[in-house]
């Protein structure tokens, strides 16, 4: 486990998502909505969802395939994962159920899942060709593989919050050495990593969907600190003596997207697909992929 993914499931990221869980994922829905969409969940199908923390998108997944289909959250987090249990059971699914596991080594036999879903967790993944092979091996020749990977840096998100606070501390936004939420950000790049690992009929598109927080800007500040992992280093960086002046005008920026009580944000993001071989056959040397601006 990398230092970020030991930090992505601690005591103070848990805190949080317990505080925040309505309005995270009032703000994430729009995004776990067009996955899901993307994905294409039939009723009955087995499906796997990948890094899938406290439960999204695995329930609203576990809902379209039905009683007779199975959804299966996976993450290296067994604490995330007793919360996304407690939301499925208030939701009364009895078709969803959790597995503690890293994505390189899945605990599945062959040709277990007709799909595999995975939102923002592919960009973690420290060996993202490794993690798709272990992919494409669960999925039932046929099946579907579908992400969704944080566009680019440069959006109102991200500008807005720790944006300003790189321009203030200087340095690296992100850790050396460590995973690069922003590495799908060029287009055809994820797209390329799935051919390489063996998918066809690949697919990728950058799209712009809603994000919105149902609430303060003071909130979006104090969420934005607490469960971004990848920016804590950053955000540890701020001396003493520049914190109010930070805060300060992260809260104007985010306030100019302020709206009847809500932060309307939207995301630029990357959905990318690819399809398990129906039968052996060698790979194509040109990649089959399609790439949609």
């Amino acid at each position: 486990m990398t230092s970020i993914e030991s930090k992505w499931g601690s005591s103070y990221r848990l805190i949080a998502a317990e505080k925040w869980r309505a309005k995270s994922a009032a703000m994430g829905r729009n995004v776990t909505r067009a996955l899901v969409e993307h994905a294409r969940p039939a009723s009955g199908m087995k499906v796997l969802d990948l890094a899938s923390g406290t439960g999204e998108p695995a329930i609203s997944l576990a809902s379209r395939v039905g009683p007779e289909g199975e959804v299966t959250a996976l993450d290296l987090s067994k604490d995330l994962l007793a919360i996304a249990e407690q939301r499925a059971q208030q939701r009364r699914l009895t078709n969803f159920r959790t597995c503690e596991a890293d994505a390189h080594d899945l605990p599945f036999p062959d040709n277990a899942f007709d799909l595999v879903t995975c939102r923002f967790g592919i960009m973690f993944f420290a060996d993202c060709e490794k993690a798709l092979r272990e992919v494409r091996r669960v999925l039932k020749p046929g099946g579907r593989a579908c992400f969704v990977a944080w566009g680019p840096f440069e959006q109102p998100y991200w500008a807005s919050t720790m944006g300003i606070v790189q321009k203030h501390v200087g340095g690296s936004l992100l850790e050396p050495g460590t995973a690069n939420m922003f590495r799908f950000a060029d287009p055809g790049s994820l797209a390329k990593l799935l051919h390489h690992a063996g998918f066809v009929s690949v697919e990728e598109e950058v799209t712009q969907v809603g994000w919105t927080w149902p609430g303060s800007a003071e909130e979006v500040w104090e969420y934005a600190q607490a469960v971004s992992a990848p920016f804590r280093p950053l955000l540890e960086r701020i001396p003493e003596d520049k914190r109010e002046q930070i805060d300060d005008e992260v809260l104007a920026a985010v306030r100019q997207y302020e709206d009847s009580g809500r932060i309307k944000f939207g995301v630029t993001v990357v959905f990318a697909s690819g399809s398990k071989p129906s039968c052996f056959r060698r790979v194509p040397s040109s990649p089959e992929i399609s790439v949609l601006p």
